[in-house]
């Protein structure tokens, strides 16, 4: 395991780090698991700055993989960076390539913010369907391959519960 990679179990929107990764959906405008329970927790101050980055740059929606960077409103981290995941099935041979995209843009952002930490959670595992095991290796690798870049930034992949964090960590052995 890299150093400066952390799994625990909690609440990603009571994370005190720099910065939460929200699982959105494309319109940025909130929807059901952490994306609502990001929006939830932020209050009005997210959905506002969402609103505005769909004004002034993504009319069409948060394209698949790519990351923005919104206030955490009423949260004790200071910024949330959302991050469109795949919906498994649906993007064929890309979808590795673009679950990977939501975590290595998504730390890009952090870093260009000037965060020393981050929350992840487990992207496109829930209503978008990605097999688990499969996306923990993906996100792992991920991370991993980032930080062996030589970048500073400690991560944290935080989980809902623990059946989902012994998924993560035993699908990580050997990666």
């Amino acid at each position: 395991m890299h150093k400066a990679i952390k799994i625990k179990t909690g609440d990603i929107t009571k994370e005190k780090v720099c910065a939460i990764v929200n699982a959105a959906n494309s319109s940025l405008m909130g929807g059901g698991g952490v994306d609502g329970a990001i929006h939830r927790a932020g209050g009005h101050a997210i959905l506002d700055a969402c609103r505005e980055i769909r004004n002034s740059r993504y009319p069409d929606g948060l394209p698949t993989g790519q990351a923005v960077a919104t206030t955490a409103g009423a949260m004790d981290a200071s910024y949330v960076i959302h991050t469109v995941g795949p919906v498994f099935g649906s993007c064929g041979s890309a979808c590795e390539t673009l679950l990977a995209s939501c975590y290595t843009t998504s730390l890009n952002v952090a870093l260009a913010l000037g965060c020393r930490d981050i929350a992840f959670p487990a992207i496109s595992t829930g209503i978008y369907g990605y097999p688990k095991e499969e996306a923990a290796r993906i996100a792992y690798q991920s991370v991993k391959e980032f930080l062996e870049e030589g970048q500073k930034i400690t991560v944290y992949f935080v989980f809902h519960n623990e059946s989902d964090k012994t998924v993560f960590e035993k699908s990580i052995q050997g990666v």
